[in-house]
């Protein structure tokens, strides 16, 4: 029997269990023997804690007693630590050639200097987040170094101009003067891309929020070198000059305004050490100790793993009690270890966070493990291992703000996806925190909001972390290599995936603090503590969208995870963990797919909260509107209620509850998620790396909208934990308390009405600038392909060998900035436009939009509006328009849920409740964008407000501020209807007759409207042309084509082109407004017409024409002569075939034409007509009947000219002494006199001043009225100006 017991499952004798032990030396992963038994049952303790201890064999002498924290503690005194003091003994690196300044205590602590303060520099969280608070200020901190390497870390709470590094005493701090400004001053600006030793040279990298900047100098080598995220940046600066005892280097930083970064000189272990570089403050002295006790700590932990392993040998061990089982030595062992460790933390300042925030983490993180499946267990051993002793509260709170530093710190790395970023400190985060008692600690820390901004930040990747990300990229059309089309789709499909997994987690933590119910008395209901820390954020970022934002705002990240949060929340519901808003009604369904019965707290709006107000309201400021439309205490507690979609035509009514669903829960919105993973599975059949599909809901048609909840799983996963409930799904916190709903119990709780208005200025304040950016990477990418695309043309055109390198240089440049451009849209693509996140902002739209059509009834409710509410709606709209890939066909997208959206923009555009010009220009602009696309523009035409409010409306927008985007719709609504625009495509898209037909009418029956919109018509297209003129004549004078200037005058050109279209489209369909009555609307549009000839014949030599106007990679039917010439040929036939089709034209077009100045001008104008090359616009040979109009006109108008000219030969000394003739024009007779002043001119001069001016324009008195002088004439007013 005793023979048997040799050998065990291939085991020596004495080998008691095989562990994953501590090496001595090098790694405490090594496999080592724990216990050595000769018989059975003897010794096993003993040779147990000698492992746990990692002591030599025995060196613990026979126990006698049982095993508990006193003897454990013994143990450690005795034995442990004689032996590791002993080892450690000489090996502790000479700390020579620092010197810290203040401090007489044994822990010496670095800080800022306060007396090298310049500026000012204020402490947003003690030691050392710093932030400045004037244009530039500049600080040193109390330590120098003169020998040895050394360095410090910065950690960037925002990414502007701030310069780091090092500075001796000399160095002057000033306004403008800071770190690296003076000499043997050294630092580094990732903002401008430089190094700053007085002047600027390129060096390093662009920094972004998050990073941690290593600053280290060498003075045994006289190098300063940085690390970014610890990868060198390279050496900086060589040479620096050396330094005397007491004299040497001072860490030392210089922001500009509203900069903000965290500074560590070693305080707590660096985020990044650099091999062979000290900390300029040392850890604390028994930071060694404490840190050997937590390597105990982790071998027992191990113990407790290799225990619950299926390992046949270990089995057989343990029924034979061939060693002690954890379960018997855990609790006196880790209470022994926990005694010894406090006790040590205890006797030396900065111990405490030091190792809370270091060696203890890593313990934590290491046990707990980055990736799933995490081992909860053991972590919860340690959790209650520690807080079982007061002591623990200080270290949990040093680690929970670790945590929160991590999260905003944590890179992506694409080998570790899904599971990266700040995945891993989020998840051990939400773990530590469902424990009551820590979430209690971190609720009244003093830091809680920042701490939990730091939980919501997600750090974003600069040009050189995207490629990283992002290593192979493909665009249409590129000659890359095709299997990087595959590649790039599965990386950004692999990065969707990971933000993901953090953006789960971050809500998780909010749920948590949602259900939270703070030890306050009188209680709260849970989501209070949650509403507090939303209102607080709403207020401290009052002014981020300035162009200057005030110091102290949140990071843009965290604005956006917020938002993403907040959105989830509402559109796929909060999960199951909010019993307390059940009880109050709240549905299963996602808040905004609920349908049916709407309603909303108008006091939301007429609050005088600090956060809103001041924010503008549609009406004006709060203050204003506050004096001028007071608020009653009745209107403060109404709630307005409505029918989802009562504001539609019955007949095209799309709502969540009826037969056909809005877009958000259409079955093409499954359709589109199943062929989506499709394709990701089919590409990576062929693909070496291994990727999961993206994680997307299905959006079923009934099962969203009507019996079952927006909140069940995507799939049922399985468990990734050595515990029974999923990794995945939220887990409540321990102990959780809930209130009763009672009188005296706080109302602060949370609403879903609140979160949507907050969720709403989180979007205008964070999510707004990233989807710009979006927007124009994606512009910036197409012009770039554009380029590359001219370039590799004029490659294999050209055979100069000098220029052929000249244009391979520019395709090197292109060809960067493509690949740089399409690596951010698809960072943008997998972190902004996910599906979930589309279907929840296209509820919103559907959700806002009503509310706000609703509220426009009541006018002392709607002026109250908060202006980001509509900024949000169509910023929203545009969003899920260019979302790439698409959200739904264009087809649908209005016509499926956001019908109301065009009758809002059409019936809001001009009205004067919006006080704001900005945002009544922000529909107009959405309406020019809608009648770009003929499915859009289908919804207009569909549409019964629009149709009945449009037409009259622009017409009348078409003022000094409107009118370019009114050209546009204009344009766009009369496309094709042109000369000569029929080849260009113009024809066939987005033309629509039925807007036509209105437009014709409104101009008809309204004359006073159409006259004024036809004099502002007249003045801007005068000015365009005279604007065209002056830059090009610029561009002539100094033989210099600048991109700028060259820009200037193709856009102006373009509005000259588009101003001469709409007026082409007045002639062609209502002639009558310039051939019957009066001749001064004929006699404005010859002017137009001559004056635009003249321009372009005097002020552009036309062999330059292409020079000026086309920039690189503009097609020349984009920009050409023809695109001005054609309209004006246009305006000239449609009135040549209105008089010859109708006989009541009162107006001489060829005698108006020939009474103009200058008539050698008119005549060569027109001839520069015939002369152009037409056929380049036209299909086949039509034009030429058109042509040969122009030439019998011009023919007809030589004629008249010479008969003109010769009769002001003839009566030359007439005209010139005749008081009866205009003194303006000289050609008619003053027949109407001004009153009061009596001044008298022709009427058709007096009423085209009159149409922009009040006043006389010989003595400038106010015009009254104006009376006829015509002998022959009843005497009589004509214009009476006081009506």
């Amino acid at each position: 029997m005793a023979e048997d017991g040799l050998r065990i499952g291939g085991l020596s004798s004495g080998l008691a269990v095989v562990l994953d032990g501590d090496d001595r030396r090098e790694s405490y992963q090594r496999t080592r023997l724990v216990s050595y038994c000769d018989d059975f049952g003897d010794q096993s303790v003993e040779r147990t804690l000698e492992h746990i201890f990692d002591l030599p064999y025995k060196s613990i002498k026979p126990l006698s007693c049982s095993i508990d924290a006193k003897v454990v503690r013994s143990v450690i005194n005795n034995e442990f630590l004689k032996y590791h003091i002993n080892r450690k003994a000489g090996t502790d690196r000479k700390r020579e050639g620092v010197f810290i300044a203040g401090d007489c205590c044994k822990h010496q602590a670095i800080r800022i200097e306060e007396s090298s303060i310049c500026g000012d520099i204020r402490i947003v969280k003690p030691p050392f987040i710093v932030e400045s608070h004037s244009l530039f200020s500049s600080a040193r901190a109390n330590a120098c170094v003169w020998k040895g390497k050394w360095m410090y870390e910065v950690t960037l709470e925002t990414s502007g101009i701030q310069q780091l590094g090092w500075a001796p005493l000399s160095c002057p701090f000033t306004d403008h003067k800071g770190v690296g400004d003076a000499d043997d001053s050294y630092a580094y600006d990732g903002k401008r891309v430089s190094k700053w030793n007085k002047e600027a040279q390129d060096y390093g990298q662009p920094w972004v929020v998050g990073d941690v900047i290593g600053c280290c100098i060498d003075l045994d080598g006289d190098e300063i070198s940085f690390y970014r995220n610890g990868v060198s940046l390279g050496l900086a600066f060589i040479g620096i000059r050396k330094m005397v005892p007491g004299l040497g280097y001072y860490p030392a930083i210089s922001l500009s305004q509203g900069e903000c970064c965290e500074l560590n000189f070693g305080e707590i272990p660096f985020r990044y050490p650099v091999k062979g570089f000290l900390p300029i403050q040392p850890p604390p002295t028994r930071s060694s100790i404490a840190t050997d006790l937590l390597n105990c700590f982790r071998r027992l932990i191990e113990m407790q793993r290799v225990g619950r392993a299926e390992f046949s040998s270990v089995e057989k061990l343990r029924r034979l009690k061939r060693f002690v089982s954890f379960e018997k030595l855990s609790h006196p062992v880790s209470r022994g270890i926990c005694e010894e460790l406090f006790s040590t933390l205890v006797a030396e300042d900065g111990s405490t966070k030091y190792i809370g925030c270091g060696p203890l983490l890593s313990l934590i993180m290491e046990v707990f493990r980055i990736h799933p499946p995490h081992d909860y267990m053991s972590l919860d051993n340690i959790l209650d291992s520690f807080l079982e002793f007061p002591e623990s509260r200080i270290l949990f709170e040093h680690i929970i703000s670790s945590l929160s530093t991590f999260c905003k710190t944590a890179p992506l790395s694409l080998t570790d996806v899904p599971y990266t970023g700040s995945y891993a400190y989020l998840a051990l985060a939400c773990h530590i925190l469902r424990r009551e008692e820590v979430m209690t600690l971190w609720w009244k820390s003093s830091d809680f909001d920042l701490l939990f901004e730091g939980f919501l930040s997600r750090k974003s990747p600069n040009k050189q972390d995207l490629q990283g990300l992002l290593p192979s990229v493909w665009w249409p059309g590129s000659c890359e290599d095709t299997s990087n089309e595959a590649s790039l789709f599965l990386t950004t499909a692999a990065l969707s995936e990971a933000i993901d997994k953090v953006e789960e987690k971050q809500r998780d933590l909010c749920r948590l603090v949602m259900q939270f119910v703070p030890p306050t008395s009188p209680p709260q209901l849970p989501g209070s503590v949650f509403r507090t820390f939303l209102q607080n954020i709403l207020l401290k970022n009052r002014g981020a969208d300035r162009n200057l934002p005030p110091p102290g705002v949140s990071s843009n990240s965290v604005l956006v995870s917020l938002f993403g949060i907040i959105l989830h929340f509402l559109s796929e519901g909060f999960g199951d963990i909010c019993g307390w808003m059940k009880d109050s009604g709240v549905s299963d369904v996602g808040f905004l797919h609920r349908g049916g019965q709407q309603a909303f707290p108008v006091g939301l709006f007429l609050k005088n909260d600090p956060h809103r107000v001041v924010i503008p309201r549609l009406g004006g400021s709060y203050n204003h509107l506050a004096k001028s439309h007071p608020i009653s205490n009745e209107q403060h507690d109404e709630v307005i209620r409505w029918e989802e979609g009562c504001m539609d035509d019955e007949e095209d009514r799309v709502t969540h509850l009826s037969k056909q669903k809005p877009c958000c829960c259409s079955t093409y919105d499954d359709d589109f998620t199943r062929i989506s993973k499709d394709s990701i599975r089919c590409m990576a059949k062929g693909s070496r790396g291994h990727f999961s599909s993206i994680r997307e809901r299905s959006a079923h048609v009934a099962a969203e909208c009507s019996t079952s909840s927006l909140n069940d799983d995507i799939a049922d996963k399985p468990s990734t934990s050595d515990q029974s409930e999923s990794e995945f799904g939220f887990r409540s916190m321990h102990q959780m308390r809930y209130v009763p709903r009672e009188n005296n119990v706080s109302s602060a709780t949370l609403k879903e009405e609140e979160l949507l208005d907050a969720m709403l200025l989180l979007y205008h304040l964070g999510l707004a600038p990233n989807f710009k950016q979006a927007s124009l990477y994606m512009s910036r990418q197409s012009q770039s392909i554009i380029l590359l695309e001219e370039v590799d043309k004029q490659v294999r055109e050209k055979v100069c060998g000098e220029h052929v390198k000249r244009l391979k240089e520019a395709r090197s440049v292109y060809r960067e900035e493509v690949m740089d451009c399409v690596r951010h849209c698809a960072w943008y693509r997998a972190s902004l436009f996910s599906r979930w996140k589309l279907r929840g902002m296209y509820a919103a739209c559907m959700w806002i939009v009503q509310l706000l059509l609703i509220l426009s009834r009541e006018d002392s409710v709607f002026i109250y509006i908060p202006e980001y509410y509509l900024e949000t709606l169509v910023d929203c709209f545009h969003v899920l328009r260019k979302s790439d890939p698409p959200f739904v066909p264009a087809t649908i997208l209005l016509k499926q849920g956001l019908t109301s959206f065009v009758t809002f923009v059409v019936t809001h555009f001009n009205d004067p409740r919006i006080s704001s010009a900005e945002l009544r220009d922000l529909l107009l602009q959405s309406i020019s964008v809608l009648v770009q696309y003929k499915e859009f523009l289908a919804a207009l035409e569909c549409n019964e407000a629009a149709m009945q409010r449009m037409p009259k409306a622009l017409l009348s927008a078409f003022d000094n501020r409107s009118w370019v985007p009114v050209t546009n719709i204009l344009l766009r609504l009369c496309k094709g209807s042109g000369f000569g625009s029929s080849k260009r495509g113009e024809s066939s898209s987005s033309s629509s007759v039925i807007y036509q037909k209105l437009l014709r009418e409104v101009c008809m029956h309204d004359d006073e409207l159409f006259s004024t919109f036809l004099n502002h018509l007249f003045n801007t297209l005068s000015w365009a042309m005279t604007e065209f003129s002056v830059s090009t004549r610029e561009m002539q004078e100094t033989y210099k084509v600048l991109e700028f200037q060259q820009r200037k005058c193709t856009v102006i050109f373009d509005l000259s082109c588009n101003l001469a279209r709409v007026l082409e489209f007045c002639t062609h369909e209502i002639p009558q407004a310039f051939l019957s009555g009066a001749d001064t609307n004929l006699r404005r549009l010859t002017e137009v017409i001559v004056f635009i000839l003249n321009h372009l014949i005097s002020a552009v030599d036309f062999d330059l024409f292409d020079v000026f106007l086309r920039r690189p990679g503009t097609p020349p039917e984009k920009v050409n002569k023809g695109m001005i010439l054609a309209p004006l040929a246009g305006i000239i036939l449609n009135l040549l075939d209105a008089s010859r089709e109708s006989d009541t034209g009162e107006n001489d077009m060829v005698g108006i034409f020939a009474s103009m100045d200058f008539p050698d001008t008119v005549v060569s104008g027109l001839q520069s007509l015939l002369e152009y090359n037409w056929a380049s616009l036209f299909s086949g040979d039509d034009y030429l009947k058109k042509i040969r109009q122009l030439e019998i006109f011009s023919g007809l108008l030589i004629s008249q000219s010479e008969v003109v000219e010769v009769e002001r030969i003839g009566h030359g000394g007439e005209t010139e002494h005749d008081e009866s003739i205009c003194c303006i024009c000289y050609t008619c007779q003053a027949n109407a006199q001004f009153v009061p002043c009596s001044h008298v001119s022709c009427f058709g001069c007096i009423s085209r001043h009159l149409l922009n001016c009040d006043r006389c324009f010989f003595c400038n008195a106010t015009v009254l009225e104006v009376l006829k002088t015509d002998v022959n004439a009843e005497r009589g007013p004509l214009l009476n100006l006081e009506e």
